[in-house]
Formats: C-alpha cells, structure tokens, sequence
C-alpha cells in the first residue's frame, strides 16, 4: 500500500498541470492533425495530398535540411562545451581555492549563466555589433591583416557559424546549470573510495561520473533539441525574415506560410515535424535505456 501511495501522489501534484497541457495544447494538437487531410476550410477530405505538396516544396527541403544540419552540428557541441564547463566548475568547487583562481572561477560562473538573463533582443544587438560590414570583427581583422574587411557575416556564406555561436554561448550555461545537478547526485564516497583505489581522473570519469549522469544525460538532450527550434529567435532578429540560404530554417518557413494563411501546408508540416522529434526522442530514450541495462 505504501509502495502504491508514493506512485500515486507525484501525479496528484502534476496532474493540474497535466491537464491544462493536455486541455490548451493536446486537443488543438488533435485539430491540428484533422486539418492536415481536409482543404483550407476544414471542410473536404484531401487524403494526403497536402503531406505530397509540402514533400515537393523546395522551400521546405531546404529548412529541413538546414535545421537537421543545425541540431547535428550544434546539439553535440552544445552537450560537450556545457558538460567540460560543468566539469571544470565542479573541480574547481571541490578543490575550494582561495584567491585569484577561486575569484577566476566565479568570473567563470558568471559568464557563462549570464547569457541565460540576457534578452535575446539584446543579445542580438551586440552580436550585429560585432558582425554586421563596419562591426568589431571586421575591425579587428583589418587591424591583424592590413586588409578593408566589409563581409556582412549573417549574410554570407558564414551565416551559420555565426547563428551556431550565438546559439552555444546563449544555452551553454543553461545546459551547464543541468548537468551540475547531476554532478550533485553522484555521492563524493564513490570517488573517495575509487581514488584510495588507485583510480585515475580519466577512470573516475568513466565508470562513476558518465554512469551516473545517463539520466541528466537523457533530460539534456532532450531539451536541448526542443530548445534548437526556438533559435528561430536569433535568426529572424539577426539576419530577418530572408536570411542567407544557409541558415534558413523550419521556423522561417512557417513564418512566410502564416503570413499568406497556408494552412494545409502549415498542419501538414507540423505533424511531420512533432512526429519526427517524437520518434527521435524515443528512439533516444529507448536506446539509451537498453545500453544502461547492459551495462
């Protein structure tokens, strides 16, 4: 009875909050996926032929294939740069120094939480600053170089370097923040006991720290990918509605379809799109459940 208590009362709490998901976002989710076999209207039933017209569209295979080459590019950086800055962090947390490197490890600290209270308005305004045609960076290189430097770098052929920057150094310390919670968890008597073994750092990581970070590991990325849409943010602000073909993405072409009301195209896509991200995500947490159980 107790066992069966403890499994119930956490979905007593979540439960208001489940039901105002499933009431404001699953049921227009569920019109939403009506719609994409009818016409504009709502009205006729079309089969699928609007899932072949958004297939056909060149607009949209070119923002899929640029936002699967931004989440294959930027999400492994992105889980990589934050998990060594945990690391880092946590080290030097440990060691508890006094002076110049504890003060360099709160500057540390600070620097990398900061882009997270930053308005991404903002923080596009600095980044135009910097690499708009008479911005820092051309400054800069004309100093290096002895050369007039003009590349507008949002929209040449850089563009999606600059939009995966601006996108690493505003959620790196986001991801930082999750994966210290977790470095939280794993008891320090584990990597007493591996050191008084013997155990090297590299050791220590590999057989205590990665095993017992598979959760926050899960959870990371998973919201790291959901959170790689909303970069459309950035893009639009940095580089407007018709930026470089490079760095157009599945949000731009949203955009242009909302603005000339394509509906069937928009429902058809959107259904594509959610269950494409939920077939990965499974895939994700499957797979990786059945390497945890091997191991």
């Amino acid at each position: 009875m107790g066992k069966m208590k403890k499994a119930v009362v956490p979905w007593l709490f979540l439960a208001p909050s489940l039901g105002g998901v499933a009431l404001f976002t699953g049921l227009p989710f569920l019109d939403v996926i009506r719609r994409s076999f009818t016409d504009a209207m709502g009205t006729r039933f079309v089969g699928i032929s609007n899932y072949q017209a958004v297939l056909h569209n060149e607009a949209f295979r070119l923002a899929a294939k640029n936002t699967a080459c931004f989440l294959l590019t930027c999400i492994p950086l992105l889980l990589l740069t934050s998990f060594l800055a945990a690391l880092l962090i946590r080290a030097g947390a440990k060691e508890g120094r006094e002076g110049e490197s504890q003060g360099f490890l709160g500057l540390c600290r600070t620097t990398l939480v900061l882009p997270m209270v930053i308005p991404a308005a903002s923080m596009v305004l600095i980044w135009k600053i910097i690499f708009c045609p008479d911005g820092v960076l051309n400054q800069w290189l004309s100093f290096l170089t002895g050369k007039i430097w003009e590349t507008d770098w949002a929209f040449s052929g850089y563009a999606s370097s600059v939009l995966a920057a601006t996108y690493l150094w505003k959620h790196t310390g986001y991801d930082m923040v999750l994966w210290l919670a977790g470095l939280m968890g794993i008891s320090r008597e584990l990597y007493e006991a591996a050191e008084m073994d013997g155990a090297g750092v590299f050791a220590r990581l590999r057989h205590i720290t990665l095993p017992g970070l598979r959760g926050t590991f899960r959870m990371v990325g998973i919201l790291s990918v959901a959170d790689a849409f909303r970069v459309y943010r950035e893009a639009y602000l940095l580089a407007g509605p018709y930026p470089d073909s490079s760095v157009y993405l599945i949000p731009h072409l949203f955009a242009h379809w909302f603005l000339t009301l394509d509906v069937q195209k928009m429902t058809a896509a959107a259904v594509m799109l959610t269950g494409v991200f939920l077939a990965a995500a499974l895939a994700f947490i499957v797979g990786f459940s059945l390497r945890s159980g091997r191991c």
